[in-house]
């Protein structure tokens, strides 16, 4: 199962358009609710912020509900990446993080933070512009 991080969502809704999602892989994708809110909160348009919401929350949900654990999970993330010289720039990653070590999910995205965080760790993640 992939966890497309809200990088991609964000390209994949935009204009520019540079990730391809192959039709067949699809039935891949899932989420979890960090990401829900950061697509969402990003969106003017009151008919795309729907759309794109009901789109969401039909795909495989993972990390529900977040538990305390799943947080100190995060923060231990981001305390390892600190004392091995790397700064995570965004919790919410970390939190996205931990979610996808304790489901075994790859991470899709185009944000250099979930790569930092797969050298030390068991995150299995890809980036690039298109899921092969």
């Amino acid at each position: 199962m992939i966890l497309v991080d809200t990088s991609v969502w964000i390209d994949l809704f935009g204009r520019a358009k540079r990730h391809k999602l192959p039709p067949e892989r699809l039935m891949e994708l899932g989420t979890c609710s960090p990401v829900i809110q950061e697509v969402l909160q990003g969106l003017k348009d009151d008919h795309a912020h729907q759309l794109i919401k009901e789109g969401l929350m039909a795909l495989p949900r993972f990390g529900e509900p977040l538990t305390a654990e799943l947080f100190v999970e995060a923060s231990d993330l981001y305390r390892s990446g600190r004392r091995r010289g790397l700064t995570i720039r965004s919790s919410t990653d970390c939190l996205i993080a931990a979610i996808a070590i304790r489901h075994r999910l790859t991470v899709w995205h185009a944000d250099r933070d979930f790569a930092a965080i797969a050298t030390f760790t068991d995150l299995r993640e890809v980036s690039g512009a298109r899921l092969v």
